[in-house]
């Protein structure tokens, strides 16, 4: 695949469907769209499920909430397991609490389908507060990173917090992946600039696309749960692309649910120039292994 085109859909948290069929509708009608318009994949964001909260009869504690999102989810993946073979666009469906194998509590778990009905996941690696606190999510972070190849392209997905940690590039630079797709769920616009912000440097120090977006709009629930986001594609930072790095953007925002639709994104030139190390200065994967820190102190 020498180019590809990406739909990534803000999707509105605020704007609650009657039940899951009518989500299930609503998803197929964007993967309509974004087939429509060439896109090969469609991206929905991190905890686009939250929602769903509003369906219980009574409200659920902050513990109990991740088994109501993981029955949310699982009955959501049920529903739209069949789209990506119906429209031809692989479909990365949100993220949402799960249980491994091994029943060993909870994850936050990204799930993208592929038109040949295959599922791939990938656990959240690092968690936020919230998440992690054994009196509110108490969610357990995942201990792999996965790179799936589709059609040629090698893809990696990093939860939200993920992408701001660059102990994970030196890992990704030795997959040598083409995409990386990052699902967010920013509560407040400082979490989106700094998740936007690192998917930007994480394009530019793996030399790769980095397509990602976030919820927008607010659940009412008793305590309202806000969301600021938008939807971008970034990559490197070259003369051969129009020298910003940015490919594709989505002005964030407080509510709308908007899509963003980059079409023809050049993905087998980055790869090409990437593989042959010619970029105007970036020096391939790199570890800094042979730097020390050393330390001075100065006084008065």
């Amino acid at each position: 695949m020498e180019r590809i085109g990406l739909a990534l859909w803000a999707y509105d948290a605020g704007d609650l469907p009657g039940d899951l069929d009518e989500l299930a509708e609503r998803i197929d009608a964007r993967m309509a769209e974004a087939a429509a318009a060439g896109a090969s994949i469609l991206v929905l964001p991190e905890w686009n499920v939250e929602q769903t909260l509003l369906w219980a009869t009574t409200p659920p504690a902050p513990t109990a909430e991740p088994g109501f999102m993981a029955e949310s989810g699982a009955g959501l993946l049920a529903k739209v397991r069949d789209l990506p073979a119906k429209h031809g666009v692989a479909l990365l469906a949100g993220t949402w609490s799960a249980r491994p194998l091994n029943g060993s509590g909870m994850v936050n778990r990204a799930h993208l389908l592929f038109p040949d009905g295959t599922l791939f996941t990938q656990d959240k690696l690092c968690l936020v507060p919230s998440e992690k606190d054994p009196d509110d999510w108490a969610l357990f972070p995942g201990s792999t990173l996965k790179v799936v190849t589709w059609r040629g392209l090698r893809i990696a997905i990093l939860i939200c917090l993920d992408s701001e940690l660059p102990a994970l590039s030196p890992i990704l630079g030795q997959a040598d992946i083409d995409l990386l797709l990052v699902p967010s769920n920013t509560a407040k616009r400082s979490g989106y600039y700094r998740v936007f912000g690192c998917a930007k440097a994480r394009a530019i120090e793996l030399g790769a696309l980095v397509g990602v977006v976030g919820c927008v709009g607010t659940i009412p629930l008793e305590v309202p749960r806000t969301n600021f986001s938008g939807a971008a594609v970034y990559g490197p930072c070259e003369a051969a692309f129009g020298d910003t790095g940015v490919f594709a953007f989505l002005e964030p925002r407080e509510r709308g649910g908007d899509m963003l639709i980059a079409k023809d994104l050049p993905v087998g030139e980055i790869r090409r120039l990437r593989r042959e190390r010619a970029f105007e200065v970036w020096p391939g994967p790199w570890s800094g292994g042979h730097v020390s820190l050393e330390e001075v102190e100065v006084g008065g």
